[in-house]
């Protein structure tokens, strides 16, 4: 009987459980989206866009980055995309040599000029 209770206790206190969930992509206007750190569109990482829809503080956090490549990034919710294949994916991992399945809605939202919400 302990240890069945150890192992409930064991689950219910781990560290996801207390994990808060990553807040939802904004698609502030037609073909962008952004997290809490960055603003996106068909052509990448924008710095214009992110000064526009995060402000100053956010822009001047990623211009300090440097210079790095901004057509292949991940969201702060995992999704990643790469404006080369015009695709988002649930993540940045491979399986078996392949990527994770497509992320739909932001592939639409980014690249097909969906509906802003």
């Amino acid at each position: 009987m302990k240890r069945y209770l150890i192992i409930v206790l064991l689950v219910v206190l781990s560290p996801s459980t207390f994990a808060k969930p990553a807040p939802a992509l904004k698609n502030p206007t037609q073909g962008v989206l952004c997290d809490q750190y960055f603003c996106a569109n068909r052509n990448g990482i924008s710095d214009s866009l992110t000064l526009t829809y995060l402000g100053e503080k956010r822009a001047k956090a990623l211009a300090s980055q440097g210079a790095f490549d901004k057509s292949a990034f991940t969201f702060s919710n995992g999704v990643f995309c790469d404006v080369k294949e015009k695709l988002c994916h649930v993540d940045r991992y491979f399986s078996d040599g392949k990527r994770s399945p497509v992320a739909e809605k932001e592939t639409r939202l980014l690249f097909s000029g969906g509906d802003s919400q």
